[in-house]
């Protein structure tokens, strides 16, 4: 059996984020997913080793790895779009669901099984931390914009934080407070 999942996976850098916004510099959702897994994998570890978590910061990364895979069947649905209601939203997440199932289906049998739990993460501790370290990643790259002097991330900017403070998660609060600053500076600046 030859399987496509791997060859579908590499497209996804070419599938455009952020599609209603003007941008100083372009995303796509393969590098989304890495940053957004290595957020999610720092906000684990920040549980584990600041707040006393027993969460497995490798599952974490691997799920965020793969939380947007779908995305290579049904694009990238802008935010606002996405949540204008509720109707749309739950059928979004159906398409989604399906999208991971015709994903899951390229594999071999004998890899549908690992693959689908990445796929459709069942544990909600996990889930939780790839969601904040997506909304995280989309923050930063809002802060990028608007550092890059396009205002029209400012609007964006505002309504993500409050997003990511709405999580109420303290390796969040710990994860602006420590390391968000740094965001703002240019590169020299960081030296």
């Amino acid at each position: 059996m030859k399987s496509h999942f791997f060859a579908y996976l590499s497209r996804l850098r070419f599938i455009s984020r952020w599609a209603l916004m003007r941008n100083t510099a372009m995303e796509n959702v393969q590098e989304h997913s890495h940053q957004a897994a290595v957020l999610a994998h720092a906000l684990a570890v920040i549980r584990n080793e600041r707040f006393g978590g027993h969460v497995d910061a490798g599952a974490v990364a691997v799920a965020a790895l793969y939380h947007d895979a779908s995305e290579i069947l049904t694009g990238d649905m802008p935010t606002p779009i996405k949540y204008f209601n509720p109707a749309i939203r739950s059928a979004y997440k159906e398409v989604e669901a399906v999208a991971n199932r015709k994903l899951l289906e390229m594999l071999p049998p004998e890899l549908q099984g690992a693959y689908g739990s990445i796929l459709e993460v069942s544990d909600p501790e996990i889930r939780i931390l790839v969601k904040a370290g997506d909304k995280l990643s989309a923050y930063i790259k809002c802060v990028e914009e608007v550092k890059a002097g396009n205002g029209e991330f400012r609007d964006a900017a505002r309504q993500t934080r409050a997003a990511l403070e709405g999580f109420g998660l303290p390796e969040v609060e710990y994860f602006l407070g420590t390391f968000m600053g740094s965001f703002t500076l240019t590169l020299d600046e960081l030296k």
